[in-house]
């Protein structure tokens, strides 16, 4: 079953000649029950050839139109930190009374990586720590109680190794707290998936990690260069639906797939897309800093509607949808292992 996009998209765009008026792409998004609202964090970025990221947030009641909040980013790179460059591409999960992010990170500015003169913006010492040398991506963690004052906890990702596509369950699984990651290194020679796939690894206290394990490498065309979890987990009557992105040797394009996972032991897949279920069509996914892009990192369900949200082209923000139980019905038919 494929997922429908919205017929006004994209939903949000670069405004201004602020932080936000190059690009807005890759939100997270919670639907929260007790305002009624759809609450938005969105990765954003100005017109600075250095290309510092932050996040911004935006609200909606119909989970079609959304309200920007934020006059001045919620979540800034610290210049004088581990995270100086970006802070992007945000994972959000509720528990209890507190909303986790998973971000992106990286020491310096990426630049406008898209640009054949994109330049190098920190300084590359010729030994220490790799995150410094090869300014990698290192996934941090923060926590909020109103999605606007943040504290920042560090890194929870090995920063010897550019991990990103990372997130965390919105419960514990058998008293555990759970994280897929993608790092991009642990393939190929010496590993069983010979290009960047997805891994699980346990926490008691979401800082330190056991040793990862792989859950799942690329098996089609569509997903045969790379894949990497896009949006974070939600229960469905067979345990936990969640949306992955593949990459394809032939086009470069990112699509879209689905995987259920075992509720009481996600390392077991019991279902997973053979075909994608969204893929670059319309000129806002096709035409921008990456053509040829759809990449989900929010989704939220309301009414038994699923609300898929996703950056295009890595410029705009747009949402597609999909009645919620059908949806998992025709994953878990058309998937089941």
């Amino acid at each position: 079953m494929k997922l429908k996009k919205y017929d006004k998209n994209p939903i949000l765009k670069p405004i201004g000649d602020s932080w936000e008026s190059l690009c807005v792409l890759n939100p997270a998004v919670l639907y929260d029950e007790e305002s009624k609202r759809f609450k938005m964090l969105y990765r954003a970025a100005g017109q600075d050839a250095t290309h510092h990221i932050y996040l911004g947030l935006a609200e909606s009641e119909d989970g079609f139109t959304f309200e920007r909040k934020s006059p001045s980013p919620v979540l800034s790179p610290d210049l004088n930190g581990a995270d100086g460059g970006c802070v992007e591409d945000p994972r959000l999960v509720k528990m209890g009374d507190y909303y986790y992010l998973t971000y992106a990170s990286r020491t310096f500015a990426p630049g406008q990586y898209w640009r054949e003169d994109c330049g190098y913006f920190g300084f590359q010492p010729q030994e220490g720590p790799t995150m410094l040398i090869n300014n990698n991506s290192v996934t941090h963690l923060a926590i909020s109680r109103d999605l606007k004052e943040w504290k920042k906890l560090g890194r929870i990702t090995d920063s010897r190794l550019d991990d990103r596509d990372v997130y965390i369950f919105p419960e514990r699984v058998a008293g555990r707290f759970v994280r897929l990651s993608r790092p991009m290194e642990w393939c190929g020679k010496g590993f069983e998936n010979e290009n960047p796939a997805i891994w699980i690894a346990y926490s008691d206290d979401l800082m330190e990690w056991g040793k990862p394990s792989l859950l799942m490498q690329g098996k089609e065309w569509w997903e045969d260069a790379k894949i990497g979890g896009s949006t974070p987990p939600v229960k469905c009557k067979y345990g936990w639906l969640l949306l992955y992105h593949g990459v394809a040797k032939k086009d470069g394009a990112y699509r879209v797939g689905a995987v259920i996972l075992d509720e009481k032991d996600p390392s077991r897949i019991l279902a997973r897309t053979k075909d994608f279920v969204m893929e670059p069509e319309f000129s806002f996914e096709t035409d921008g800093y990456y053509n040829g892009c759809v990449f989900p990192t929010g989704i939220a369900v309301k009414d038994g509607v699923m609300y898929v949200y996703y950056g295009a082209a890595d410029k705009f923000v747009c949402v597609a949808t999909a009645p919620f139980e059908e949806f998992v019905e025709s994953v878990y038919r058309e998937g089941k292992l």
